[in-house]
């Protein structure tokens, strides 16, 4: 092809990959004014939902309520598609409630396309990027696709998901694509991999999707969604949101099933060594359930329709790769599935990946200055994971473009600092997936505060109105009034008052209380004394849980504020990014090696790498004092005014 021919194009960004991750950082860069394109090898493939047709989860819900209080879409987009809502773990404390949707897949996409569509600044192209383009000194100048087209830009950000080199195996079948038979993207490993970019292989897998005309529910468990929906995107009106769902339902494999697995071990590719990439722990095959837990006699499978217009049904935790005729055979030991007639094969597939530590916190790649990536691509699992990291990518490439200060959120913050902060840090050998059990302060990081937390950064960005930032600041102050109005209330032990605690099966007031102490007690809170306190202005709902929870939980909550107060304190202390470990004597020769791998940017980080010892910070902390006064200017550039004030 000459040189003529060639489509030569100019952009401020360019975002490869248009799934949950690449949707999020271009509209997040074009929100900001910047002249974005969004490459995908299929249109039709926009914001796909290849697995699970839902949103959120336990600790998942968290991060979509982050990327909405950040100013992202993914919260918006199931307010308006779901078919069933659910809270979980209600039973248990604030801290793990966590919103679950399931999603009518094919409208989750569809709006997720017209959003994109109607964005101004931002260009969809159906193409397959092929190669990364960067000058002498490894700064991003473009991108290339296959076809030869040049598109210049000053950043990038990768969102590949599952798409790089891909294949598909069912059984001894494998096919060379992308999910859903999609075509793969088969070129730009090899340009990355010339860049210096270390890659991984990865594997995932999802289940089979069958013919609901072909179920017997009779035999299932019905599962309904919450009588009262509450919506994922703090913007949404949950008035405007409340209908009719539909059912979700539950059934369980058995003895038959898992014999049929145990004997067809052999010509599963996972166990048969056709496999190369390493799977996710925490979302395991059928094969690995029955392997790993031979002890238990059965396992939960969820039958999830996938939509208001078709007659598929996603079989929840069954994905396999097995053959297709062990399929048919296994799926049809299942009540209920007797008779089951399989529209799609399940299947595992493999892609390219890379080491997460290749990262700063910002996401931008150390190597090359301008590349950033999100999602699936970094070695996370789940839709989620990957919308909040897209975001986070697109917001620090719209950053360094507007030669503004990165959002980098930090453990303290949201769980999306946590996320990233594992990765960058701490790197991973297997699909990451977020889980509450890993955020040290979650009792300050719950799904219903993400907007206390958050919407100010938004704000700060350019992604959050100035109407909504002032909802968020009003809202703030209600609540502080209020908790000190209910903190002053004081209840006497009257008969009113000893009918309320004993219709709850509380104990009865000896003598006069502060109505907070009453609140605080397990079977009551601050709905249900409402009767007791007249004085009480109405208040929006979104105020009153606020106030319910901070009461509470105060305890716990000023406790752990003590520790984050500790732990900033340590992020604070930043560290040269291009600083050579080796000058500094005494720390252990892992270390060094460590942290000249990892650069990290603050103490905090260079505390929770995987070989630097807490004598080798205090080594580090101690060549820091030193840096004070051997180079001063460089130690207040990292530390800041307020060191220097000091």
């Amino acid at each position: 092809m000459s040189d003529r021919n060639l489509l030569e194009e100019t952009y401020d960004v360019c975002v490869v990959g248009a799934g949950h991750a690449g949707c999020e950082a271009a509209l997040a860069c074009a929100r900001l004014g910047l002249e974005t394109i969004l490459f995908t090898v299929s249109i039709d493939s926009i914001a796909l939902m290849p697995c699970n047709p839902n949103i959120g989860g336990s600790s998942k819900g968290h991060l979509v309520r982050e990327v909405d209080a950040l100013g992202g879409e993914m919260g918006k987009n199931i307010d308006r598609t779901f078919i069933q809502s659910k809270m979980l773990n209600k039973s248990k404390g604030p801290a793990v409630h966590s919103l679950r949707a399931q999603a009518d897949k094919a409208e989750y996409s569809s709006r997720m396309r017209q959003t994109l569509q109607e964005t101004e600044h931002l260009t969809l192209r159906q193409a397959e990027v092929s190669e990364i383009l960067t000058d002498e000194e490894n700064n991003i100048t473009g991108v290339k696709t296959v076809s030869g087209a040049v598109y210049h830009c000053q950043a990038v950000v990768l969102c590949t998901g599952t798409y790089l080199r891909a294949r598909c195996l069912t059984g001894e079948m494998i096919t060379h694509t992308g999910p859903n038979g999609l075509q793969a993207a088969n070129h730009l490993t090899d340009s990355l991999i010339e860049h210096g970019i270390e890659m991984y292989r990865f594997k995932t897998g999802t289940p089979a999707r069958v013919d609901r005309r072909s179920l017997d529910f009779s035999k299932m468990e019905e599962q309904f969604g919450d009588e009262r929906i509450v919506p994922f995107s703090f913007t949404t009106d949950p008035e405007e949101i409340q209908k009719e769902q539909v059912s979700c339902w539950l059934t369980y494999t058995n003895e038959k099933t898992h014999e049929i697995i145990r004997n067809n071990l052999d010509r599963s590719p996972i166990y048969a060594g056709i496999i190369e990439g390493t799977g996710p722990r925490y979302c395991p095959s059928i094969e690995d359930k029955v392997v790993k837990f031979a002890d238990k006699d059965r396992h939960q499978i969820f039958i999830e329709p996938e939509g208001l217009h078709t007659n598929e049904m996603y079989v929840g935790g069954m994905s396999s790769s097995l053959p297709e005729d062990v399929q048919h055979e296994m799926y049809r030991t299942l009540p209920g599935l007797e008779n089951v007639k399989i529209v799609r094969n399940a299947y595992a597939i493999e892609y390219d990946c890379i080491n997460p530590k290749q990262l700063y916190p910002t996401l931008e790649f150390k190597k090359i200055s301008g590349l950033f990536s999100g999602g699936q691509f970094n070695g996370s699992s789940g839709y989620e994971e990957a919308a909040c990291q897209g975001l986070i990518a697109g917001i620090n490439a719209a950053m360094k473009i507007l030669k503004r200060n990165y959002l980098v959120l930090d453990r303290s913050e949201a769980y999306i600092g946590v996320l990233i902060d594992d990765l960058v840090t701490k790197g991973t050998r297997e699909p990451y997936r977020m889980m509450t059990s890993r955020a040290e302060y979650r009792l300050l990081l719950r799904q219903d505060n993400a907007d206390l937390r958050l919407t100010k950064k938004g704000y700060e960005v350019g992604l959050i109105s100035k109407e909504r930032y002032d909802w968020v600041c009003k809202k703030e102050q209600l609540m502080e009034q209020e908790i000190e109005r209910v903190n002053n209330v004081k209840i006497g032990a009257t008969k009113e008052v000893q009918a309320l605690l004993e219709q709850y099966g509380s104990i009865p007031l000896n003598t006069g209380t502060f109505l907070s102490e009453l609140i605080r007690r397990p079977e009551l809170d601050y709905e249900k004394l409402a009767p007791i306190d007249p004085n009480r202005e109405e208040l929006p709902d979104e105020v009153k849980e606020q106030v319910n929870i901070q009461i509470k939980y105060d305890g716990y909550m000023k406790r752990q504020i003590k520790q984050v107060e500790h732990f900033k304190k340590l992020e604070k202390k930043k560290l040269p990014l291009d600083f050579d470990y080796n000058e500094i004597s005494g720390l252990r020769i892992e270390a060094v090696q460590k942290l000249n791998e990892l650069k990290p940017i603050s103490i905090g980080q260079a505390s929770r790498i995987s070989g630097v010892t807490p004598a080798d910070v205090s080594v580090i902390l101690v060549y820091l004092e030193q840096l004070k006064y051997l180079n001063p200017d460089l130690f207040y550039l990292l530390n800041g005014e307020e060191e220097k004030n000091k």
